[in-house]
């Protein structure tokens, strides 16, 4: 159970990044999901774990790592899309 809660709560910290952000994570759930998870390790790594903490994962450094995952990701695919 705590590996769906988990999964279930990295995919609302990307879909709430993408908002924040006003940027599509391509790939839809599966998308945001991977966006938040990595976004929680991201997030954990430069800030920390501190704040509330909901099904192993530290809300706040990972909704900001999951921004700055985003911001990045949108930025090389708008730059491979120029070239």
């Amino acid at each position: 159970m705590g590996f769906i809660l988990y999964l279930i709560v990295g995919g609302i910290i990307g879909w709430l990044a993408g908002l924040i952000l006003g940027k599509d994570i391509p790939g839809g759930i599966i998308g945001n999901i991977i966006a938040g998870i990595i976004g929680a390790w991201v997030g954990g790594a430069l800030f920390g774990d501190w704040g509330p903490d909901l099904g192993g994962i530290a809300i706040v450094p990972a909704l900001i790592g999951a921004i700055i995952l985003v911001f990045i990701v949108s930025f090389i695919l708008k730059a491979m899309r120029k070239a």
